[in-house]
C-alpha cells in the first residue's frame, strides 16, 4: 500500500500542494526519488537513511521509491525531508496508523535526526487553510515565524523521533501564538532626521509629497549638497506598516531566505540601496530558481539608487515596467514566477560627469558633448515614470551658519500619515492604498478639475512638451498636494506646484 505525506513548495509567492507518495519494491535495497527534484533533493538520499538510522529506527532493506507528485512541478531544496522520511517510515509501520492528509510536514534533516529551519514558511501558512490542511508539523527553528498566522495551527518539533511520537500519540509537539499588532513597530526614532539638515526647503517638501502619495523622486545636484543625506531622512517621515504590509513584507524575506530567526517579522519600511556595479538580474530578481530582487526587497519601503547614471543602462532600463505595474514578472523556460514591487524609487545624480554644472561656487569644465552623453544614460521613457524631479542646490553661507533647527521629521510625518490616511478611505473600495497608484479610469474619478485650471494645465502641456503620462503623473501629484492640504478638489496652485517640481 501507498503511503502518501502532505508538503508544500513555493513558485514566487505562490504555494503549491506536494503529494509525497511512497512504496517499496522487493528489490536491491536503494532509494530512488521521482518527480523532477533537483540536487538537493536527490542528495536526500542519504540524509533520510542516516537520519532515520541515527534516530533508532530501521531503515528498509528493500528498494523504497518516493515520488513527488505533481511529477510535472519541478521541486527544489531539502525542505521536503521530513515529509519524505515521514513516508519512509509510515510504510515501515513505525508511523502506526494511516497518516492524516490534513497535517502537511515541513523541514530538513540532519544526519542526527534534527530538524533545520527552511525558508518561506510564512508565505506558505498563509495558504494553508484554502488547501484543506489544518495542522504544519515543522522545525522548533521555524515555530516563531508561524506564531504570527491564526489560520492554521503550526507545531514544532526538534527533531525525527518527537515527529514520529507526535503522530504515534505519545507525546505533544511545541505550539506558540503571535499577536502581531504586539510587534509592529510605532518607534519614531531613525538615524537621520530632517531636523537634522540644514536648508533645502524645496527638497524637503517634494520628498513629504513623495511620502504623502508614493511618488517617485530624482535628485540633481553638485556633490555635497545634501542628496543622500535627504534620501535616508526620508524613511523618518514615511507613515508606519499595517499588520498586511508586515506579513506581506515577511512573506518576501522569509522567501529570499534573509528572515532574523529570533526576530522574524518585518516591521519597518525597508530601505534597498544597491552598488551602481549591481547586475540587471540583481535589482528585478531571478535565476535559475527565480528569487526576488532589489525591487522586490524594497516592497512598501524605499529603493534607493545613489550615483543613478553610474548605474549600466540596461540595469536601468528593466525599471520601467516595474515602475509603471509595481509587479514584475520573471520567465524562465520552465517556470514563470510574479513578484510584488511596489515601491518608492528615490534616484541621486550629478548634473554633469564634474558635478559642478550650475553650481553657485565652482564652474563646470564639461563640454556641452560631454553633458548631453551624461544626462542621455537616463532614458526618456524612464525619465517619465518618475513623477518629481528636483534640482538641489548647494547652501549658502549663511544657511550653513544658521544655527536655527528645522522642523523634525516627527511634524512632517504627521502631515503624511494624515494625508495617507484620506487616501486609504477615499480608495478602500478600489483595492489601491496611495495616489501614485492610480489608473487612469480611477484619475478620471477622483483628480477632477475646473475649466480654469483645465486651460492653465493646457498651456503648461504646450509649453513643457508634455506626454500623456506626464499629464497623469502632474494629476497624482497634485491630487497628493490637495490631501496634504486638506483640499477636496484639486485647484489652479496644486497644478502649478506640481508642475515646479518636475524641473530636471
Amino acid at each position: 500500500m501507498v503511503v502518501s505525506v502532505k508538503s508544500m513548495a513555493l513558485s514566487g509567492l505562490s504555494v503549491c500542494e506536494i503529494n509525497i507518495e511512497t512504496d517499496t519494491i522487493n528489490s536491491l535495497p536503494q532509494v530512488s526519488i521521482i518527480g523532477l527534484g533537483d540536487t538537493a533533493i536527490s542528495e536526500a538520499k542519504e540524509r533520510l537513511r542516516l537520519a532515520i538510522k541515527n534516530s533508532g529506527y530501521s531503515f528498509p532493506s528493500t528498494k523504497v521509491v518516493i515520488n513527488l507528485a505533481p511529477a510535472d512541478l519541478k521541486k527544489e531544496g531539502s525542505s521536503y525531508d521530513l515529509a519524505m522520511a515521514i513516508g519512509i517510515l509510515g510504510k515501515e509501520g513505525i508511523v502506526k496508523g494511516e497518516i492524516s492528509p490534513k497535517i502537511a510536514f515541513l523541514g530538513e534533516l540532519s544526519l542526527d535526526g534534527s530538524l533545520r529551519a527552511v525558508n518561506g514558511i510564512i508565505a506558505i501558512m498563509c495558504e494553508l487553510k484554502k488547501m484543506g490542511i489544518e495542522k504544519l508539523i515543522l522545525p522548533t527553528e521555524n515555530l516563531e515565524e508561524a506564531s504570527f498566522i491564526d489560520e492554521v495551527e503550526a507545531l514544532g518539533a526538534d527533531n525525527l523521533s518527537q515527529v514520529v511520537e507526535y503522530l504515534n500519540n505519545n507525546c505533544e509537539l511545541k505550539k506558540l501564538k503571535r499577536n502581531i499588532n504586539d510587534f509592529i513597530n510605532q518607534d519614531c526614532n531613525f538615524d537621520v532626521d530632517f531636523s537634522y539638515i540644514k536648508g533645502q526647503t524645496q527638497a524637503k517638501r517634494a520628498l513629504e509629497i513623495a511620502a504623502a502619495g508614493g511618488h517617485n523622486v530624482l535628485m540633481s545636484g553638485s556633490p555635497g549638497s545634501g542628496k543622500t543625506m535627504l534620501s535616508k531622512a526620508f524613511m523618518s517621515i514615511l507613515p508606519p506598516l499595517t499588520a498586511q504590509e508586515c506579513i506581506e513584507l515577511t512573506k518576501i524575506y522569509s522567501i529570499a531566505g534573509l528572515l532574523d530567526r529570533t526576530h522574524p517579522l518585518i516591521t519597518k519600511r525597508p530601505f534597498r540601496s544597491p552598488h551602481h556595479s549591481a547586475s540587471s538580474v540583481g535589482i528585478i530578481g531571478g535565476g535559475s530558481n527565480p528569487k526576488p530582487g532589489e525591487i522586490t526587497l524594497a516592497h512598501r519601503g524605499v529603493l534607493f539608487l545613489d550615483e543613478m547614471v553610474e548605474f549600466p543602462r540596461t540595469t536601468l532600463e528593466v525599471l520601467r515596467q516595474p515602475l509603471e505595474d509595481n509587479i514584475v514578472t520573471i520567465s524562465r523556460a520552465q517556470i514563470s514566477v510574479q513578484y510584488p514591487a511596489n515601491f518608492i524609487l528615490i534616484g541621486a545624480m550629478n548634473p554633469c560627469p564634474c558635478g559642478f554644472l550650475g553650481d553657485s561656487k565652482k564652474n563646470c569644465t564639461c563640454s556641452e558633448f560631454q553633458i548631453n552623453r551624461y544626462k542621455s544614460r537616463l532614458s526618456g521613457p524612464l525619465l517619465d515614470r518618475i513623477d518629481i524631479q528636483i534640482k538641489v542646490q548647494r547652501l549658502s553661507d549663511e544657511e550653513l551658519l544658521n544655527s536655527i533647527q528645522s522642523e523634525s521629521s516627527e511634524a512632517i510625518r504627521k502631515r503624511v500619515v494624515k494625508a495617507r490616511e484620506i487616501q486609504l478611505e477615499r480608495y478602500k473600495n478600489d483595492g489601491i492604498l496611495t495616489n501614485s497608484e492610480l489608473t487612469s479610469k480611477l484619475i478620471k474619478k477622483y483628480c477632477k478639475i475646473d475649466d480654469k485650471t483645465k486651460v492653465f494645465l493646457k498651456n503648461a502641456i504646450n509649453q513643457f512638451n508634455l506626454s500623456a503620462r506626464a499629464y497623469d503623473r502632474i494629476l497624482k501629484i497634485s491630487r497628493t498636494i490637495a490631501d496634504i492640504e486638506g483640499s477636496q478638489d484639486i485647484k489652479i496652485e496644486h497644478i502649478a506646484q506640481s508642475l515646479q517640481l518636475r524641473s530636471v
